[in-house]
């Protein structure tokens, strides 16, 4: 039991297997999704970035997506995967903080990101006439930027906030990354306030965000279903259905690893709710935007 942060050299994360042959089963299944993960991500940022058919608003949010993407998996899986190939289930007290701020970072920018998303489909469907004008070169780098530069304030708030509360349960973390909630659990008694307020201030935004989106999507809607013709119909549907689903995947996952009540919280059942929002999303994203993509799929 340690009683401060300031002689905490490290924290133990949770390791998925005890066993050997099990330990290095888990390596293998991990290697497979990340790689999966960085190849389709990987392909997105190649093809957006090398092929000037896709130089538009849209697909510029989507390579933003991407890299958020690469990062957010990158900030857990490989440290997941290390620990099971030598058998050990440290990190250090910088590595926790970093994993810590670079999670909220990459998926707060995130959420920021599929808002704007929602209002480029928006104008694409809704205001065809001012799409140049309203997300045009330099609108749609300030928007982009908006983004990530929200992303970055909000984490280092929150991260500055928790690493500064002394410690008073150990160094147990019951998670295979360093998960906010889970830190939070081993701060002093005082702390469950300030758990509180991470997880209202976190709803808030995650709800305003998801605000904004549905609007949205109910003046696209009502906008799409006007449309005479059932090919444009379809177009117009297949715009926006990638986006949908992504923003679909990404909130239910959070909504039910960050919202889920305290009686159904288990060391079995949370990490497989963290694998859900931290490692699904992704690996799925390329797949859920290529798909259905004609563009996409000729540029690859």
């Amino acid at each position: 039991q340690m009683s401060n942060s300031s002689s905490l050299k490290e924290f133990l994360l949770l390791a998925f297997a005890d066993t050997r042959e099990l330990q290095l089963l888990h390596f293998s299944l991990s290697l497979g999704i990340y790689l999966a993960a960085l190849l389709g991500n990987g392909l997105i940022i190649t093809a957006v970035t090398c092929d000037h058919r896709l130089h538009t608003p849209m697909y510029f949010f989507l390579l933003n997506l991407s890299i958020l993407d690469l990062g957010s998996i990158s900030t857990t899986v490989p440290k997941s995967m290390a620990n099971s190939l030598w058998d050990t289930r440290a990190i250090s007290y910088l590595g926790c903080a970093a994993q810590v701020f670079l999670l909220l970072f990459l998926l707060s920018a995130e959420c920021s990101l599929l808002t704007v998303m929602a209002y480029d489909r928006f104008i694409a469907i809704c205001k065809p006439l001012h799409y140049g004008a309203l997300t045009g070169g330099k609108a749609c780098v300030k928007m982009a930027a908006a983004a990530w530069g929200s992303g970055f304030l909000y984490a280092v708030l929150h991260t500055a906030n928790t690493f500064s509360i002394p410690l008073c349960q150990g160094n147990v973390v019951e998670q295979f990354f360093c998960e906010l909630p889970q830190i939070l659990k081993l701060f002093c008694s005082d702390a469950y306030l300030r758990e509180v307020g991470v997880i209202v201030v976190s709803a808030c935004l995650g709800f305003g965000c998801f605000i904004f989106i549905v609007l949205s999507y109910m003046q696209i809607f009502t906008v799409v279903l006007r449309i005479p013709s059932e090919q444009g119909r379809h177009k117009a549907f297949s715009m926006c259905l990638p986006h949908l689903s992504v923003v679909s995947l990404f909130v239910s996952t959070g909504i039910f690893a960050y919202l889920k009540p305290p009686s159904i919280s288990s060391p079995v059942l949370d990490p497989v709710v963290a694998v859900l929002y931290v490692v699904v999303p992704p690996t799925l994203n390329p797949l859920i935007y290529s798909l259905r993509n004609k563009e996409l799929k000729e540029a690859l």
